[in-house]
């Protein structure tokens, strides 16, 4: 197999069928998808015009998840995703979510650790913890649960940010409120 650190390059042929240059052979948006799913990342080139087509299809796949029932965006982020292309705050929304993604990342990496490590303990990690949990539960609209009891919590007992994500919603909210602002006016 390649180079994982590479990414695995797809083409376009200009019938639109994907063609995997690891492998020789034809893929679906379904086997790109599992790719990114195992931790390959990917690109796809046309194969006429050299044009990086990654994002449009990465989009594509989003998309078609969201299509059949497999939502995990709730309307408000779509929606609020919509406004920020005809607003003044599309350049810090990359960044925003970018961000978000990589805290999530590493925080769901450092709870796996913490089932394992006594280091769950060191300071800081409930705050951390809390702000993961709102920060899923802003991603999917309430519908994660989490570990049953929330992560670390043990038997019986409610996670920390159960009464403060609505506060922690709230505030980053009024944040993203508040840059949108300061944007608005460097725009004038």
């Amino acid at each position: 197999m390649a180079d994982s650190a590479a990414p695995l390059l797809i083409k376009r042929y200009a019938s639109r069928r994907l063609y995997n240059t690891e492998t020789s052979d034809y893929v679906t948006l379904d086997d790109i998808a599992k790719f990114i799913r195992e931790g390959r990342e990917v690109q796809i080139i046309d194969l006429k015009s050299g044009d990086d087509l990654t994002r449009q299809y990465l989009l594509q796949i989003i998309a078609d998840h969201e299509s059949t029932g497999e939502s995990v965006l709730p309307i408000n982020v779509l929606t609020d995703l919509v406004r920020s292309y005809t607003s003044g705050v599309q350049s810090v929304v990359p960044q925003f979510l970018a961000s978000s993604f990589d805290m999530l990342r590493d925080g769901q990496s450092k709870m796996m650790e913490g089932f394992s490590n006594p280091m769950s303990a060191m300071p800081g990690f409930d705050a951390m913890k809390a702000q993961q949990e709102a920060f899923l539960k802003a991603m999917t609209g309430g519908a994660w649960g989490g570990v049953p009891g929330g992560a670390g919590a043990t038997a019986g007992e409610k996670p920390a940010a159960t009464d403060n994500s609505a506060e922690d919603l709230d505030e980053i909210k009024q944040q993203l409120a508040e840059l949108q602002a300061k944007l608005s006016k460097f725009g004038k």
